[in-house]
């Protein structure tokens, strides 16, 4: 039986938004009870709402288990399209909101480790300072899962070390790019530990130490690569890759492991006593730090204020 195309109009006609919103709850959550409650609803209106909108595409839009339901290939098309759409919506009503009050709104944003630690802090309390109505929502992942999400309107605006412009990933997304600074790297360790009082230490005299290195699809773990290879040394052999700031802090800690880590941010953690800088005859260029943002479209009023607030904080740091 062939199937019929379907238009615009009929979209239009035929469905109701929240049955979009439910669907991309139960999409984000894996289960349609999860998205009653945060929708303040029954499982069966949950249940119908997802019935609905598979009887009006002729096509399931999940496979239901014990363990939860999943998208099939379609609803991960249906997914990609419904995401888009919310957002923008998202984006209409803080706009309006906005316009009507000049301090509503909602910033969502991506953060790496490069900004998590002092940056960002101090650009929200600035921004909670001036404007104490806007909501801020902080998601912390890699550089490869940022960008993505901040295509498609999941992210407002992502801050953190930028990448390279001849890596792919640059260029990858509609996106444009502010840098804030420059940042450089610094090993660190625990206050105990055996070398932290040592002066005049070479990369060399640390190669058969235990090292903790950003992960690989993380584009500082280039910047690593580089410092050891310009040292003319290789990785050291013994080495963890993690991302995760609380799990490296709780390893030099616990350890007398090394990491390697944004000097902003590791002063923020010598400043509460928790770790130590070696005292390195060379230094290592970590990267530029800023912000991006969709270049395809304008940011909305309340991330228009959190970018002055990051320049300005930015600013203080380097003063």
């Amino acid at each position: 039986m062939e199937t019929s195309p379907i238009s615009t109009i009929t979209l239009s006609r035929k469905l109701k938004f929240h049955q979009l919103m439910i669907f991309e709850l139960v999409l984000e959550s894996g289960s349609f009870v999860r998205a009653a409650n945060a929708m303040s609803l029954t499982q069966p209106a949950i249940t119908k709402a997802i019935y609905d909108l598979e009887l009006f595409f002729g096509s399931p839009l999940f496979e239901r288990s014990n363990r939860g339901v999943t998208p099939t290939e379609f609803g991960v098309m249906l997914g990609r399209r419904v995401k888009s759409l919310i957002a923008e919506t998202r984006y209409m009503t803080e706009e309006v909101n906005a316009f009507r009050t000049g301090e509503a709104g909602h910033v969502i944003v991506g953060t790496l480790i490069s900004a998590s630690a002092k940056l960002l802090p101090r650009a929200i309390v600035a921004l909670r300072k001036a404007t104490p109505g806007v909501l801020i929502t902080v998601r912390e992942g890699t550089t490869a899962q940022m960008f993505p999400a901040l295509a498609t309107g999941d992210l407002d605006i992502v801050v953190g070390r930028l990448p390279e412009q001849e890596l792919p990933l640059s260029h990858a997304f509609p996106l444009k790019h502010e840098v804030l600074f420059h940042e450089s790297f610094c090993a660190v360790v625990g206050c105990d530990h055996p070398l932290a009082d040592s002066k005049g230490l070479s990369i060399a005299d640390l190669m058969t130490e235990e090292w903790i290195f950003p992960l690989q699809e993380s584009p500082s773990y280039n910047a690593v690569e580089k410092f050891f290879r310009d040292s003319k040394l290789g990785l050291p052999p013994h080495h963890v890759n993690s991302l995760s700031i609380l799990t490296n802090i709780g390893l030099l800690l616990e350890t007398d492991m090394i990491a390697l880590m944004p000097r902003a941010a590791a002063l923020q953690f010598v400043k509460a006593g928790l770790i130590v800088v070696l005292d390195l005859t060379k230094s290592a260029n970590f990267g530029e730090v800023g912000f991006s943002i969709r270049a395809d479209k304008d940011v909305n009023p309340a991330c228009k204020n959190f970018i002055k607030c990051l320049r300005e904080t930015a600013k203080s740091i380097f003063e």
